[in-house]
């Protein structure tokens, strides 16, 4: 998870020193690049070169780029990225050509890339038991980690009404963002149960008799389920509707879907600590969910039934909501908040959870006890146990977790545990005729794109329609030449924008393609997609989007009917 400044042209292949932190075991996406752009090849493409043994949790480097690393380089970290020879040595050892050689992806290849995980969904107007506010949804993924950290999940609520849309932006690893976007959506749906039902689910698995389904998912064939810790989650599940069951009497039948996302996140985010500290017999198993627990995800997911809309947010990917005004324009409301030092409130949150002692080192450098960038997440156990506990899990773990340099590591100035929730930040919206799409995505797209530039983009793209305004330059001398040729670009943008069939597809493409002038510069564009992925992280994140468009004779007629 190493990143380095850029954009810094690179010329020499990198070489790296160990394996990633936590390497899953699972199928990985679509390899995404191609054979001609290994190894030497990549000379051709660019000149000078940059130097980073990047595939670890953190870098000794000073050329690395800490804003972007989930954590922030540690002492303790140094022996995962020493390198074993010095610049001297493996520049004198590796001369390649110095005349650079220009190399470009074709459209069909660029697409083929961008395409290889979208994915689509058109929600039937009449569900059985209303009229969906929901038209249907686009999704897609962008890999720079290898494998991807990123997961997202889509479900509608077949006992309850309403779909769920989630985006999960996992760290240190895969593992805890995998088993979040299996899993959370059943909490959620569980919660949201009525007395009745639960009872009915719980007497179907004492009498052995098929379970009522919960949910109707919508995945990729790349977004895949564990099947081997399916009957562990199926148990920490029914012990939880269980729980429901005692608690509730079944005298209210309002359920609050606001206190049900809240108690959905946390008590799978316990779960998670639980399987890790209890274990199981199953080493392969045993494995995992220490590999969960010590990893970590954020995750924003969406509710929505009718118009309304609710979103519960931990971390910092974002959900935003596209409007039309009155004059065909767009404009953007933020649905969520980011869980992190730019935040005053999470600021002030975190350090009246601990004594004013610490006021000076429960957040410095912008991170987390100087590590972690979010303040909210699943997982992340080393924020959340004490260190006892720590100790006593990895003492009695496989070899794998006790040979591990970061899991035996403690945070700085750790005092108080724990330092970091799952609790998500519920927003409430009803939705109105105007508000026509939603966009949840994790921040791999929000560091390289503003939510007004996303939302104008998606909503032409929905439309079709594109409000042409002054070519702003930004301060560039720019000659008649290239004004004519930016100019000829926006003529070409009217025909181009129907190549993409989905939504977050078209996105992608501009967070990745875009020039300063605000237009997809294919000769750009080739070059992100062609970095193998030893180099891509050094320049951007993972990308996730789901794209959601609205009914608006629907929402209208539910304001009608009030």
């Amino acid at each position: 998870m190493c990143v380095c400044p850029g954009p810094r042209r690179i010329g020499i292949p990198i070489r790296s020193s160990s394996l990633p932190l936590f390497s899953d075991a699972m199928p990985a996406p679509t390899q995404l690049f191609f054979p001609l752009i290994r190894n030497c090849e990549l000379s051709r493409i660019y000149g000078t070169a940059c130097y980073c043994h990047h595939r670890h949790l953190c870098c000794s480097s000073p050329y690395l780029a800490q804003s972007r690393l989930r954590y922030a380089p540690h002492p303790a970290y140094a022996t995962f990225c020493r390198p074993k020879e010095s610049w001297w040595q493996y520049t004198q050892g590796r001369r390649y050509a110095s005349t650079p050689q220009k190399f470009y992806l074709t459209p069909p290849q660029v697409n083929s890339i961008l395409k290889a995980n979208e994915y689509s969904f058109k929600v039937p107007e009449f569900d059985g038991k209303n009229v969906s506010s929901v038209l249907g949804f686009d999704s897609n993924q962008l890999p720079a980690n290898a494998p991807i950290e990123d997961r997202r999940s889509a479900a509608t609520c077949l006992q309850t009404r309403g779909m769920l849309l989630g985006v999960f932006d996992g760290h240190a690893g895969c593992a805890c963002s995998q088993a979040v976007s299996e899993r959370l959506f059943y909490y959620i749906a569980v919660s949201l149960l009525p007395h009745e039902t639960l009872l009915e689910i719980e007497n179907a698995v004492e009498s052995g008799r098929a379970l009522l389904p919960i949910l109707q998912w919508h995945k990729h064939p790349n977004d895949y389920f564990s099947k081997e810790a399916s009957k562990l989650y199926f148990n920490s599940l029914r012990t939880y509707w269980q729980e429901l069951i005692d608690l509730n009497t079944g005298e209210s039948t309002d359920i609050d879907v606001k206190e049900a996302l809240i108690n959905a996140f946390k008590r799978l985010d316990n779960d998670i600590s639980l399987e890790a500290q209890v274990g199981d017999p199953n080493s392969f198993l045993n494995y995992l969910v220490l590999r969960v627990a010590f990893s970590g995800a954020t995750a924003c997911v969406a509710h929505v039934d009718g118009v309304d809309l609710h979103v519960a947010n931990t971390g910092d990917s974002r959900a935003m909501l596209g409007v039309q005004e009155e004059d065909g324009s767009w404009s953007a409301v933020t649905l969520s908040n980011d869980h992190n030092a730019q935040n005053e409130r999470e600021l002030e949150r975190l350090k009246l959870e601990h004594p004013k002692n610490e006021a000076k080192s429960v957040v410095k450098q912008d991170r987390l006890l100087g590590l972690l960038m979010p303040f909210r997440a699943f997982g992340d156990v080393k924020f959340k146990w004490s260190i006892d506990l720590q100790k006593r899990v990895i003492e009695s773990g496989p070899d794998q977790l006790n040979d591990n340099e970061y899991t035996k590591f403690i945070p700085p100035n750790y005092y108080t545990p724990p330092y970091l929730t799952a609790e998500p930040e519920v927003t409430y919206h009803r939705l109105r005729p105007q508000d026509k799409f939603l966009v949840l995505a994790t921040d791999g797209l929000w560091e390289t794109m503003h939510r007004q530039d996303v939302v104008r983009i998606v909503g032409e793209y929905l439309t079709g329609m594109h409000h042409q305004q002054p070519i702003a330059v930004g301060g560039y001398k720019v000659t008649l030449g290239q004004m004519h040729g930016l100019l000829t670009e926006r003529r070409a943008k009217m025909s181009s924008v129907f190549e993409d069939q989905n939504a977050a597809t078209h996105l992608i493409r501009h967070a990745v393609g875009n020039n300063e002038f605000g237009t997809v510069d294919h000769e750009r564009l080739s070059k992100m997609l062609s970095l193998p992925e030893e180099l891509a992280r050094m320049y951007r994140d993972d990308i996730t989007i789901i794209v959601v468009q609205f009914n608006s004779h629907v929402v209208g007629a539910y304001q009608n009917q009030e």
